[in-house]
């Protein structure tokens, strides 16, 4: 709020006064609503709301009743009958800014205060199925925009004087309620205090989605690989939060974010810790071998394919020359395209709308590349390469890392178009060695394999069986023995 507007910003006894301030705050704003008007005990009142944010229906059916007599104890007492949470101020400005937040404001003439309703409107997209996290077995409520709602979904899975979820401000002008989330006694206070003052060092207008939060708390800027993990699920939530992680809601967004996070979360569902454990470690083992498939196996390909053909067996290498004569292109080129062609039908899938989304993405790859053959511009091996690729891609859990992978796609397909593979092998260990450098707020991104932990690797390969890994009960002895309570 701008100080500079008045040279006393506090609450007048006049009514005219309050009115005329606030005005000039609210100045060409259509939506600011002034109602005067007179008490049954005949009081000057004046009530001032935004329109849209505040209940305007609780508004007229509560205060402005016939049979309203609580006007004559508003500044008392403080305390309606019909309202929830009231409140006393003395300033213009926070007046101002709780009107912002959905509150209504009361003046009285005669009274240097004003009394603040909390009528805000609980209007919001009702809980839904998550929308990408889905599952066959778990629950099925995912996170909505308002983050009063999202905490109470934590709130019913860990029910506990222990869970404690605290409120920051962000944004100079779009002040976003920011909650963070965490267990006491069993988070990592180092990587808490870490989270606090990273959001208290944020100096931006606006924070208008999780993202706009984890690019300015994240450790390192330019990586492909994400290092603060995201989820719509509650359920994800509060197993983090057993794990002693730490969990931001961002007001407006339906998802959150946990910190910190490591490289093998990538290949952790929901799901895993639903179904038993022989299912789940084969499925995540499936996932290990996808993961490899699609960073690999185009680049893998080109590099045979172009230096190393003595690897390949007779037969084989006989029906491929025969599949690629007439076709103009080297192998690499030939990758980049139908790589760049692939992307191309994912990102319109993605934007068009959902009714036709789905259908012209696979007819479209399929017309396109039965096309391509036909006219001799690509061979059809490398349209099987690529389609396996991007299948490959799809079987990672979560979205933003399977980005990262086809993003390095494109850099092992050019090093291993010059230099074979020996290129995959330059390009793997530039890999591995910028994975080892990097941390989630002060935590290894390939803990625990990389510094090597014996001890936690039972949740990484594997999903041991919930006899010999209860989270829930490491988590209760933990607390048990960080507190000396038995």
């Amino acid at each position: 709020m701008d100080t500079l507007l008045f040279k006393d910003p506090t609450i007048k006894s006049t009514i005219a006064e309050n009115e005329q301030m606030l005005r000039q705050l609210f100045d060409a704003c259509f939506d600011i609503t002034f109602r005067s008007f007179k008490t049954p005990e005949g009081l000057a009142t004046l009530i001032v709301y935004i329109t849209g944010i505040t209940d305007a229906n609780k508004i007229n059916n509560d205060l402005f009743r016939p049979d309203t007599h609580e006007w004559k104890d508003l500044f008392t007492d403080i305390h309606l009958s019909s309202v929830a949470t009231s409140s006393v101020t003395h300033s213009i400005l926070e007046t101002a800014d709780r009107l912002l937040q959905g509150h209504a404001a009361v003046f009285v003439e005669g009274h240097s205060r004003c009394v603040l309703l909390d009528l805000k409107a609980k209007e919001g997209r009702s809980i839904e199925e998550p929308a990408f996290e889905q599952t066959i077995r778990g629950p099925r409520d995912s996170f909505t925009e308002q983050v009063e709602v999202n905490a109470s979904l934590i709130r019913k899975r860990l029910q506990s004087t222990r869970l404690k979820l605290e409120a920051f401000t962000v944004g100079s002008l779009s002040r976003t309620k920011t909650i963070v989330v965490y267990l006491d006694g069993l988070v990592d206070e180092k990587v808490l205090c870490q989270v606090k003052e990273r959001i208290g060092q944020i100096s931006t207008d606006a924070i208008l989605d999780s993202g706009y939060m984890e690019e300015m708390i994240e450790d390192v800027s330019f990586t492909p690989f994400p290092q603060i993990q995201n989820t719509e699920r509650p359920d994800i939530v509060a197993a983090n939060l057993l794990e002693g992680k730490v969990v931001l809601l961002i007001d407006g967004t339906p998802d959150a974010l946990i910190v910190p996070m490591t490289f093998w979360a990538t290949f952790q569902s929901a799901e895993d810790y639903y179904e038993r454990f022989i299912f789940s470690t084969l499925i995540r083992w499936t996932r290990l071998f996808l993961f490899i498939v699609s960073l690999y196996l185009p680049s893998l390909f080109v590099a045979i394919t172009t230096f190393h053909s003595q690897l390949m067996p007779t037969n084989f290498l006989f029906s491929l020359t025969s599949a690629r004569e007439g076709v103009p292109f080297p192998s690499v080129i030939e990758a980049l395209l139908m790589e760049f062609m692939f992307e191309g039908l994912r990102e319109a899938g993605i934007r068009l709308p959902k009714a036709t989304g789905s259908a012209v993405s696979i007819v479209g790859a399929l017309v396109i590349g039965q096309a391509a053959v036909q006219a001799g511009i690509v061979s059809a091996p490398m349209v099987i390469v690529v389609s396996m690729t991007g299948i490959a891609s799809f079987a990672i859990p979560r979205y933003n890392m399977s980005v990262a992978f086809r993003i390095l796609r494109f850099p092992m397909l050019l090093l291993s178009g010059m230099f074979g593979l020996y290129g995959v092998a330059i390009g793997t260990i530039s890999l591995l060695i910028h994975l080892c450098r990097l941390e989630s707020f002060g935590v290894p991104y390939l803990s625990p394999v990389s510094p090597l932990r014996f001890r936690q690797l039972n949740d990484v390969f594997v999903r041991s069986p919930r006899s010999k890994n209860s989270r829930i009960r490491n988590s209760l002895s933990l607390i048990r023995r960080r507190t000396g309570n038995d």
